[in-house]
């Protein structure tokens, strides 16, 4: 019996005991995790399996027609950059340079001043010019009151001797102390005169310490500094200098050019050139030929030709190296340019009966044209509708290539 209500005790459901524990959030955030990384992976497998690869091709630029140049080269020759109009500036009088008022590069006007020179010989002799012709003024003041008493005196003894109370000798010697007189102030006043003269002499001298700029241009070059002697006839050997500067007139730029005389004749005045810099070689110049200089180098068998350039630019200064092509004249047309485009033929294919491209864009996806050919140019096509110059083509397009895929292009699969 005790047994049999034992096993009826241990049937029983116990009120009091706590429910069980729910599944804890840790477990079900790392359910979900696994799920989403099993998801991003499924996803990247359909991105690198699932997709097509993009295809491997090449390709080739379309080029414009009706712009080829209207003139062609006939002849190419090297030369330099030079300017026409080129001074190296000093001082007309051996001095010593006082200030120098230029440094490379600066720009210059007319009649700007570069530089002075002291001006001490100068002034002392302009000081003494000045004194002279003070002198000479008061020389021909005192003359001039000389020959108004003596005029008055002859006057009046002329007066007394018709009425015979002087003596004709008294009136004789007025008389001729009277045209003394007269020429006395006339010697006074060519006196006053070259007095005169002689100080706009110094005064010139006086403005010959002051060095100008003889045209508007740029500072090359400085070749003196204030202490130094100049001298226009480098007087004193290798310690005096001959300048105080270099100024170019950057507006008298032109090019010569050594041609070889076998090939002279090909070049006319007025000949259209295009001129590239060596500094600049993607830069193409206008221009052309201004003159034939009429003589030739006997020992390099050249004659040297004189190119106007026909474009102001201050990358273009003398000196540089420069090649030139003379052109040939433009001829007029005869004909209506073509239209349209040149294509390589290996980008023009057949689908579904019509002609067609695929053109690739910026992001290395082809779009399908359809095409107007006009005919073939050689291993080309001419395309009058369909393509605009510039745009790339692929070129053998595979039969598995549509419009929209993806291709790259074959130098950069490689």
């Amino acid at each position: 019996m005790n047994t049999s209500a034992d096993l009826l005790k241990e049937l029983r459901i116990d009120r009091k005991a706590p429910p069980p524990a729910p599944p804890s959030r840790r477990g079900l955030g790392i359910t979900l995790g696994v799920v989403v990384v099993l998801l991003a992976l499924a996803a990247t497998g359909w991105a690198v399996f699932g997709r097509e690869k993009p295809l491997e091709v090449r390709t080739a630029p379309t080029v414009a027609l009706g712009n080829n140049a209207a003139s062609a080269s006939v002849l190419d020759a090297s030369g330099y950059v030079v300017a026409r109009r080129m001074a190296t500036v000093s001082a007309k009088v051996t001095g010593k340079v006082q200030e120098v008022l230029i440094e490379e590069g600066m720009r210059v006007e007319a009649g700007q001043v570069l530089a002075r020179l002291e001006p001490i010989d100068a002034d002392a002799d302009r000081a003494l010019s000045q004194s002279q012709l003070q002198a000479a003024r008061s020389q021909t003041t005192g003359v001039q009151a000389q020959l108004v008493e003596a005029e008055a005196n002859a006057r009046r003894l002329s007066s007394l001797v018709a009425q015979q109370l002087v003596s004709k000798a008294q009136y004789d010697q007025a008389v001729a102390q009277r045209d003394l007189l007269r020429a006395q102030v006339q010697t006074a006043q060519r006196n006053e005169r070259t007095a005169a003269d002689r100080l706009k002499i110094a005064d010139i001298g006086l403005d010959n310490t002051i060095v100008r700029a003889p045209f508007a241009g740029v500072v090359i070059a400085k070749a003196a500094q204030p202490g130094e002697i100049v001298s226009p006839l480098s007087a004193g050997g290798g310690f005096t200098r001959t300048g105080i500067g270099t100024i170019v007139d950057m507006e008298s730029l032109e090019v010569e050019v050594e041609v070889n005389e076998s090939f002279i004749g090909r070049v006319q005045p007025k000949m259209p050139i295009q001129a590239t810099l060596n500094a600049y070689p993607d830069w193409q110049i206008p221009g052309e030929v201004i003159a034939i200089i009429p003589t030739a180098d006997r020992s390099k068998a050249t004659v040297k030709v004189r190119v106007a350039l026909g474009v102001k630019d201050p990358r273009i200064v003398p000196d540089m190296g420069v090649r030139v092509s003379f052109l040939e004249a433009a001829k007029p047309q005869l004909a209506e340019q073509p239209k349209g485009v040149r294509v390589p033929g290996a980008g023009v294919v057949e689908r579904d009966g019509a002609q067609v491209a695929f053109v690739v864009g910026d992001d290395d996806t082809v779009q399908q044209r359809s095409l107007k050919v006009a005919g073939k140019l050689g291993d080309d096509v001419h395309v009058t509708d369909g393509l605009q110059a510039g745009e790339t083509v692929v070129l053998d397009p595979p039969a598995e290539l549509k419009d929209g895929a993806k291709v790259v292009l074959a130098e950069d699969a490689e």
